[in-house]
């Protein structure tokens, strides 16, 4: 049987590939239509992935006009891929519902006849036979490799659009809610493991990281202690996480953890053995007591946070 055709569509917000984007294109053999904001600039992150890349300035993202523009486009597509971002996952059925397929969500692995998913919450791995043409949401991996390579050429296309789409109309965006988002899409994670002491320092961890802007994550031990929801545990067996910015409170650093962080642009680590996994990775090796460095932080964040400190620093001051 000869291989099937497929094409990656991964959709772009101000030059920024969403996660999940990398493995889409390779799941695409390289073959790779970029759409959205930014598309020249975020083509240079798909650097030792592809050579050459289709790119379409569309502008603001807008799921239906998109797929209705896109779906000539890839509709001589046997497999067409999108990465499991929120847009990815908006974009995927509208796309799926033009070209008259199913959809397969959360694929972790994409071969011709077979594609397999993650269900119930990754704990059981499902194939799936393809037959037919598709529609298919591909999951992170467990984690980003170092990309090498030239940047890709980007060829512009300019898919013919048309106004009887009727999309949503965006009044108002808003932050995320970083005690509630999904640790994937999470830019900063402040983690803790064993070496904290009880549940309530985990109410104390997630206190701290929404005072920094930051998600509560968890070891597997934490969780299977019943401390933190499943939800919050990074690792392999949870959640794969790409943060920028990394802390770990009392984490010795397994490589079930290791494995599901990515590749973080800084880690910071605090642990009172010097010579732990996580130690060696971070780029700031704290050696003190996880607890009582999280109890200090979250008391100056909360003087910090108090203007009664600043006015009695004042009065002080006058005297």
């Amino acid at each position: 049987m000869s291989p099937r055709s497929r094409v990656a569509v991964v959709p772009v917000r101000d030059a920024t590939l969403p996660a999940g984007s990398i493995d889409a294109a390779r799941a695409a053999d390289g073959h790779v239509i970029l759409v959205g904001a930014g598309v020249r600039a975020a083509a240079e992150s798909l650097s030792g992935v592809t050579a050459r890349v289709s790119a379409w300035e569309a502008g603001s993202f807008a799921a239906g006009a998109w797929a209705e523009a896109l779906a000539p486009e890839v509709s001589g597509s046997d497999i067409v891929v999108l990465p499991a971002s929120p847009d990815g996952r908006d974009l995927a059925p509208r796309l799926a519902a033009l070209l008259g397929r199913p959809v397969l969500a959360g694929a972790v692995a994409v071969r011709d006849d077979v594609v397999s998913t993650a269900c119930l919450g990754g704990g059981v791995l499902a194939d799936h036979l393809v037959t037919e043409p598709i529609v298919v949401t591909v999951q992170p991996g467990p984690g980003r490799d170092v990309l090498r390579g030239a940047v890709p050429e980007v060829e512009a296309i300019e898919p013919t659009t048309t106004t009887g789409t009727r999309d949503a109309v965006v009044v108002e965006v808003l932050p995320p809610d970083v005690t509630t988002m999904d640790l994937a899409e999470s830019r900063r994670i402040l983690g803790g493991g064993a070496g904290l002491d009880s549940a309530e320092r985990f109410a104390e961890l997630t206190a701290v990281a929404t005072a920094l802007g930051a998600s509560m994550g968890a070891t597997r031990v934490v969780t299977d202690r019943g401390w933190v929801a499943h939800s919050r545990q990074i690792g392999t067996t949870g959640v794969v996480v790409a943060p920028e910015l990394y802390l770990a409170f009392g984490i010795s650093g397994a490589v079930q953890h290791t494995a599901g962080l990515g590749d973080p642009d800084h880690v910071i680590s605090i642990n009172t053995d010097p010579h732990c996994p996580m130690m060696a990775m971070a780029d700031l090796a704290v050696v003190a007591d996880a607890n009582a460095t999280l109890e200090e932080l979250a008391s100056r964040l909360s003087e910090a946070a108090d203007p009664r400190v600043d006015e009695s620093a004042e009065v002080r001051a006058d005297a």
